[in-house]
């Protein structure tokens, strides 16, 4: 087109530019929009709009605003879509709050909003979970001259679902029914998989029934919510009938709803069961991916199977799949769980030789084996790696160190560590609190036990049955016998339980000639 004499009009090029930019070639789009400039054919509104959409797509909505510097210094007038593809950029790269800016101003200036402004606008909201300036919106949107459609409905209710907020979800699709809008298959799979992930399955039925009769058949999401909940509940048999409900209305199973079905399996450490998903998805036709190996990977692992889980990894690897972070991680775990701590080592190096990035999960993993073997040295010099990565280590990192440190009875080490965690813009959870309080006692520490146990409620993070039942057990163990006796009052009246190893402790005292027998009866009524 760019060689012809003379050359296609500007209408062609737009045509030719729009069809480009519908197969999602954006990069073709903005390489041809540069040859037309060199040549000196002048761009108009359509081709413009269509460059500043495909610099959008891409995530360069700033260069999408120059293209709107551009329409304007040619004296183009911008209209509703060009306003509309800038906002759907903007959402897309996460900038609500300037997406709401320029919808007000395109506003003020005059520009009439269309249904695909304010869908754009309202998915871009919800999909950062703020659903009520999507709902507020939505309001704004029925007082106007527009009114709302199936997809901005959809949009909001789908948000509102995914933000666990079912019965607003239920209302307003009440409100669109009420309206004579009817729900499309995206509607009814959103509210669908926000009551099987709450195990309503009364509810599921009764909307299946409701979809079919509006001549609206379930598809693979459809399915696909319904067997990936009822496998996360264990409710494996459930979830074959329904894969076979779904082959015989001809939806075949795709590989995700297979991986549930593994997954299912797995669970319940049904590796044979599992295994023969996983031949049936072959024989039909379904190519195992990544997620897949990963399931099997990790089922095995968990039953300590590690020969059968490295001769997955093989196999994927063989059959073109490269293991991730994920696969490394699990098997890591596996050969820590059964006490092969050295080739879990040899198989981190080469995780890391191999390119694949280890994160946090993998190192807490080896980090905790590390601690429970006793080899806190090489603890500490992967902290220190870690620290001086682009990674930046979280509580539950910190909390296992300093876990090895009070166990290797390192315990200045771990009170300087703790004491650092907010240099490091950190805050000890219950579990980093426990701990530390466990090391005091043990120690024989109590005043700076009870001054970390004081703090914990000033710190937003009140003390659990844990947490009282180790405090309980250090003053016992250290003979302050009225102030474990205060903590026990304390412990039962928040509700809390004497766990087994408090109870054990106060059948020794018990047992114990030499203890007053006044202190002997306070304590046997604790153990009432």
């Amino acid at each position: 087109m760019l060689r012809m004499n003379p050359p296609p009009s500007i209408v062609d090029f737009a045509k030719l530019l729009t069809s480009i930019s519908k197969t999602k070639h954006y990069s073709t789009v903005l390489s041809l929009s540069l040859q037309m400039d060199s040549l000196g054919i002048p761009p108009n509104i359509y081709t413009l709009t269509i460059l500043m959409n495909s610099f959008c797509h891409l995530d360069r909505v700033d260069f999408g605003f120059s293209v709107l510097a551009k329409i304007l210094k040619l004296g183009h007038q911008p209209n509703t879509a060009t306003f509309t593809t800038l906002i759907r950029g903007l959402c897309v790269e996460g900038k609500i709050g300037d997406a709401l800016h320029l919808f007000d101003k395109m506003v003020r200036k005059g520009f009439q909003p269309n249904v695909i402004t304010y869908g754009t606008l309202m998915d871009g909201l919800c999909k950062v979970g703020n659903t009520s300036a999507a709902i507020r919106l939505l309001r704004s949107m029925e007082q106007g001259n527009c009114q709302p459609n199936v997809v901005v409905y959809t949009s909001i209710i789908d948000g509102l679902c995914k933000d666990k907020q079912l019965i607003e979800a239920l209302n307003l699709f009440s409100e669109m029914l009420t309206k004579g809008i009817s729900p499309n298959i995206v509607t009814y799979n959103s509210i669908i998989q926000a009551l099987c992930s709450l195990c309503e399955w009364k509810h599921v039925r009764t909307l299946l029934n409701e979809m079919v009769n509006s001549k609206i058949m379930p598809d693979v999401v459809t399915f696909t919510a319904m067997v990936d909940a009822l496998c996360k509940e264990g409710m494996i048999a459930e979830a074959h009938d329904v894969v076979d409900t779904m082959i015989g209305r001809g939806v075949e199973p795709d590989v995700v709803i297979y991986s549930a079905l593994m997954d299912g399996h797995c669970l319940r450490s049904e590796m044979d069961e599992a295994v023969k998903v996983f031949d049936v998805m072959v024989r039909r036709g379904c190519v195992p991916n990544l997620y897949s190996y990963n399931i099997l990977i990790n089922g095995y692992c968990k039953i300590r199977r590690m020969d059968k889980a490295m001769l997955l990894s093989e196999e994927m690897y063989q059959k073109g799949l490269i293991p991730d972070t994920v696969t490394y991680s699990t098997l890591i775990h596996g050969l820590c769980l059964v006490g092969r701590l050295s080739d879990a080592i040899a198989l981190f190096h080469k995780m890391v030789a191999s390119g694949q990035i280890p994160d946090l999960v993998t190192y807490g993993i080896l980090l905790e084996y590390l601690c429970k073997n006793c080899h806190l040295p090489e603890a500490m010099a992967m902290l220190k790696a870690i620290e001086g990565s682009k990674m930046h280590p979280n509580i539950q990192i910190y909390t296992i160190v300093i876990d090895g440190m009070c166990k290797a009875g390192e315990l200045e080490a771990a009170r300087d560590l703790f004491s650092n965690l907010s240099s490091k813009g950190l805050h000890p959870n219950i579990w980093t609190y426990n701990i530390m309080i466990h090391g005091l006692c043990k120690r024989g520490l109590l005043d700076e036990a009870n001054k970390l146990f004081m703090e914990m409620d000033e710190n937003d993070c009140s003390p659990n049955d844990c947490t009282y039942n180790i405090i309980t057990r250090g003053f016992l163990q250290n003979k302050e016998t009225l102030r474990a006796v205060q903590l026990l009052k304390e412990m039962l009246a928040r509700g809390f339980s004497v766990d087994v190893s408090t109870t054990k402790l106060l059948v020794e005292m018990l047992s114990d000639d030499g203890l007053d027998q006044s202190v002997k009866q306070i304590l046997h009524n604790f153990l009432k």
